[in-house]
Order: structure tokens, then sequence, then C-alpha cells
């Protein structure tokens, strides 16, 4: 059965809706963005449930949207690796059931409308870089998301998270959510600002971001290339999936690859919701 919006869009704008879910290991976020990617209403949230499989997900999302506003097409942020519609890994959730799992496909037929997938901390970097030099994203949440972008081209996917990090921690060990629980909050800021000095000797980045919710318990000065970022960005990068410089349509009509041109607005110095 298709999923409907109960309230319906105001009539005459003729530019279209996009409806933007954030999956997040912790809670899942969806608003409905206009054609320049404002949110139209303020965004709805729930916890994230578990155990967390494909038909589960998929009926969780639909209750969350439901009062809001009508929409053409769905943007759809995913914690894991992504691609071509597909989730390759989903760290958090149930990894066998999700296993080339084709969400994009799914939740355009849930929906009945065009919909696009891609990992959550690019589609947050989309919503936040300015498209100069090197940039780097790192989301702070249950876990550790990360997205690189070169003069505002996403590069290849680094699943950061899953990397060796320190005496055989990997990203989310060393300063997943349960790592931050685990120790004290300056304990956990040192292991932050020692993640920080270890991407910047791996990539070399001009701009580093820090989003996701465990973004609210930084503390203490940052290095000045270094800027924490609104987590609504999760929500309305969203709108950049429709771009045609991010996602460009192939010869044959059929979109793919999703690397794509000139980034979005920055979000600068402000505090993470």
């Amino acid at each position: 059965m298709k999923a409907t919006s109960r309230r319906p869009a105001s009539p005459g704008s003729g530019e279209p809706r996009t409806l933007a879910i954030d999956i997040g290991g912790t809670g899942l976020k969806a608003s409905v963005l206009d054609a320049a990617g404002r949110m139209i209403v303020k965004r709805v949230r729930v916890a994230t449930p578990y155990p967390c499989r494909p038909n589960i997900l998929l009926r969780t999302i639909a209750e969350l949207v439901a009062a809001l506003p009508s929409f053409d097409r769905i943007s759809v942020g995913f914690p894991g690796v992504v691609r071509d519609g597909r989730v390759v890994t989903a760290p958090h959730f149930d990894e066998e059931a999700w296993r080339d799992y084709r969400l994009e496909v799914a939740v355009a037929r849930r929906f009945g409308k065009p919909a696009r997938l891609l990992n959550d901390a690019e589609v947050q970097g989309l919503g936040i870089v300015v498209g100069r030099g090197l940039e780097v994203v790192l989301t702070l949440g249950t876990g550790v998301g990360s997205a690189v972008f070169s003069d505002g081209r996403l590069a290849p996917h680094l699943e950061l998270a899953q990397h060796p990090i320190r005496r055989g921690k990997t990203y989310n060990g060393y300063i997943g959510d349960a790592a931050r629980h685990a120790v004290s909050a300056e304990k956990w800021n040192r292991r932050l600002r020692k993640t920080i000095d270890i991407v910047q000797s791996l990539l070399h980045y001009d701009t580093l971001y820090l989003g996701g919710g465990n973004a609210a318990n930084i503390a203490g000065a940052l290095p000045a290339n270094v800027r924490i970022a609104s987590n609504d960005a999760g929500i309305t990068g969203g709108i950049r999936l429709w771009d045609a410089d991010v996602w460009p349509p192939t010869g044959n009509g059929r979109r793919r690859s999703h690397r794509g041109g000139p980034a979005g607005r920055a979000t600068r110095s402000t505090t993470p919701s």
C-alpha cells in the first residue's frame, strides 16, 4: 500500500516540493522542502525503531511523514554505504536484512513518488559545503559519518567510521555515542581533537565541518578551519539530490553517478539541534 501525506500543498506554486528524510541510528527526521531547499514546515522526528529491518523502517517513515504537506519527490539520507540506490552496508541496523537492499526503489514504491538515496553524511555535506577547496564533513551521532568534497564535487565515499583509528578502535568505537557515554566529557573531547588531527593528516582538508547530534557536546576551542554545522543540513541538503550538477542523467536517460558540481550554501558556527 502506498503512503500518502494528508495536508495538501499550497496551490499555484508550480515548483516541485521535496520530502527530505534523514535516517539516523537514533532518530528519523523529515520535512518538506520548497524549490530553494527551505523547510516549509518544522521538521518532524521519531526514534529509530529497533530491530530496524526494511519493512519496519518503511512503515515508521510512512507514519512519520503522514501529517506533512504533499510532495512531488523524495530524498533520503541513509547511515551506511549506498551505491546505485542500494544499501551496501547498514552498520547500525540488521546487516543481513539490509544487504543489497534496493531502498531507493522501495521508498519510491511506498509513496508513489520518484526517490533518490545517498549516504546521510553526504546529504548533510551537500547542504553545508561552499564549493572551495577540499571540504570534509564528519557527523557525530550514534556512529561517525563522513563525506569528502573537492571544489564542491562529491568524492568517492570513505567509510571512515569502520577504519581503525587508535589501539584497534574504529572511529565509531573511539568517538561514537557509546564511547561518549563510556568516558568523561573531557576525555571524549580529547579523543575528538585527536580525531581531527588524524583526519587533517590523512586528507589535508581546507575546511572540516562537524555535524550530528553529538556536535552539541563539543567543548572548547576548535582549529580555525573546523566549524560546527547545523543538523538541519541533513534535511535541507536533500534538495541537492535533484540538482543536475550532482545527479546528472546518462545518455539513456537513466541517472547515475551522483558525483557533482557546485555545492550548496554554507552553514557556519551554528549550534546543532
